[in-house]
């Protein structure tokens, strides 16, 4: 006979944050015996979120960047049809 794995045990996002809270305040050895979870579970959650945070930081920083561009590309637009405009003035001035 073989023996079936039990299922996986799912941890809701809140029970990870907190475990990460209290393996920040007692360390995560401690932390993970007290929770009942392997010490490696902790160190892949807090993995993530460092993940999800610096990904964040990083749109947040290409928004700004991009919000910029956007704002020069349309200083640049103007000023080329002012000059545009100016060039046909005076090359009609001229004959």
């Amino acid at each position: 006979m073989t023996k079936l794995k039990p299922p996986r045990k799912q941890h809701s996002e809140e029970f990870r944050a907190e475990a990460l809270r209290l393996a920040k305040q007692v360390g995560v050895a401690r932390a993970a015996r007290d929770l009942d979870v392997h010490a490696s579970q902790i160190y892949q959650w807090r993995s993530s979120a460092d993940k999800k945070a610096n990904t964040s930081v990083r749109e947040s920083t290409l928004a700004t960047e991009v919000a910029k561009l956007k704002r020069q590309l349309a200083e640049q637009t103007e000023e080329i049809e002012i000059l545009k405009k100016a060039a046909t003035y005076f090359a009609k001035n001229q004959k």
